[in-house]
């Protein structure tokens, strides 16, 4: 069979399985042991299990699951919701400050956590009830929390970089920096936006009450005293002081990104259960049990993601379709322009995990023999990413809204979404033509510790 051939078979073989409703760890792992037993020597199946251990035995990627403890401890507790009236109370005075503090809070609670989902739970189970009951419309309330939770793939401890890292074979602590001040940029973009809408709506507000004496509690000014601030603070710091020493830990050069994970998953146990009482073992279990479902689920689907990889690799799929992309000879933006919407179409059907260790492959060898630096290419990927995660038709987040607001409209979460995905194409756009946005804080910080 010649390689155009198997190549067209391989891809129509992983699409028909990938559709039937299989779980996606199945699918690849199916697709990859069937084209073994067909196209590769007998032998090779009795490596299977030796295959996706070596594949698997990393020192990276034993920060995954206890990155999810971590994320799990905290999202499991009553800090998202704390997180969030502290940044109420704090911005109350602000035009459209109670948009601006779900923001905020997502964005650092996806930096403790590192998950998008616990994100959008956490936060949205307490941001967008608050919300409504302030008067902002319930699609703006539901669109801000879904974008705000997609920062859970983009700032560290991020599990989507530390896969990255291992596909791209980057530095993760370079992937970790490089993700930084573009979390920063979309943080002030989507403020920004919370800032003219609220805007927007307190003028729609003001006239209805002047024309038709209709009250609105848009209309109405929150007021804080020094004191309530102060109060909030007690139980906000800690977790504060936790996100900034596992940073410090980490790019200070005193704990490798494993000994950090272990380190961070082991304070917010201890935070936990000296600030809400978490200890007994029926409280903890719960968090157990997440963590080992969630990481059995991610550790399964990278597994068979390597497998399926080292099936394309020896069957020579990966570089010939590499080779082809690169013997287009496409200038490199129309390069990078195409790739980033195939990780768009992509991101329509699969999860992040997925697209990133079944792409990699065929998309990273023409990136970087047309000169572009993978790592800040990691994280255009990885915006581009969060994109699918508040678009139809797989949208996680948008379905994790729904769960939390079962009230809300489907397709007024949907358009209420809508410009943070604009937004999140113009930030895309900002990094290409402005790399240092992605790059000048790690060159900075490895320069400065003198590693590479």
């Amino acid at each position: 069979m010649s390689m155009l051939a198997l190549g067209l078979l391989f891809g129509a073989v992983t699409l028909v399985v990938m559709f039937s409703g299989m779980p996606i760890a199945f699918a690849l792992g199916t697709v990859a042991v069937g084209f073994m037993y067909f196209f590769m020597p007998a032998s090779s199946l009795d490596t299977i299990t030796q295959n996706v251990y070596e594949e698997m035995a990393s020192i990276t990627l034993l920060s995954i699951p206890l990155f999810i403890l971590k994320g799990s401890a905290i999202g499991r507790s009553p800090a998202g919701k704390d997180l969030y009236a502290a940044m109420h109370v704090w911005m109350g005075r602000i035009p459209g400050g109670l948009g601006i503090a779900n923001v905020f809070a997502c964005g650092l609670f996806a930096a403790m956590a590192g998950s998008s989902p616990a994100t959008c739970s956490a936060i949205g189970s307490a941001g967008i009830p608050e919300m409504r009951k302030r008067g902002y419309s319930p699609g703006f309330a539901a669109g801000i929390i879904a974008a705000g939770g997609t920062l859970g793939i983009l700032l560290p401890p991020s599990i989507t970089m530390i896969l990255y890292a291992v596909a791209a074979e980057q530095s993760l602590g370079r992937l970790f920096l490089a993700g930084i001040m573009p979390g920063v940029l979309l943080v002030v973009l989507f403020a920004g936006y919370a800032s003219l809408r609220y805007r927007s709506e307190h003028r729609r507000a003001l006239a209805a009450y002047k024309d038709h004496g209709a009250a609105s509690a848009l209309l109405d000014v929150d007021r804080f005293t020094l004191r309530q601030k102060m109060e909030m603070l007690p139980r906000v710091l800690p977790f504060v002081i936790l996100l900034i020493g596992v940073m410090v830990a980490l790019y200070g050069g005193f704990a490798t990104p494993s000994e950090t994970a272990g380190l961070g998953a082991l304070l917010a146990l201890v935070l936990i259960a000296l600030i809400y009482r978490v200890w007994k073992p029926r409280d903890v279990a719960p968090i157990l049990a997440a963590t080992l479902k969630e990481s059995t689920m991610l550790m399964m689907i990278v597994g068979m993601s390597l497998l399926f990889s080292y099936v394309m690799s020896y069957l020579h799929v990966s570089q010939s379709t590499a080779e082809w992309i690169v013997g287009l000879q496409l200038s490199r933006w129309v390069l990078l322009a195409a790739i980033l919407v195939m990780v768009i179409v992509l991101g329509f059907f699969l999860p992040p995990v997925s697209i990133i260790l079944m792409t990699a492959p065929i998309i990273l060898p023409p990136l970087k023999a047309a000169g572009f630096d993978l790592v800040w290419f990691g994280i255009l990927m990885t915006i581009v990413m969060e994109t699918g995660l508040i678009h139809p038709p797989v949208g996680l987040n948008i379905f994790v809204i729904k769960n939390i607001a079962p009230d809300i409209a489907l397709g007024e979460i949907i358009r209420g979404v809508l410009p943070f995905v604009v937004l999140m194409l113009l930030a895309v756009a900002l990094i290409c033509f402005f790399p240092g946005i992605a790059t000048a804080l790690p060159d900075y910080v490895m320069a400065r510790t003198g590693q590479a």
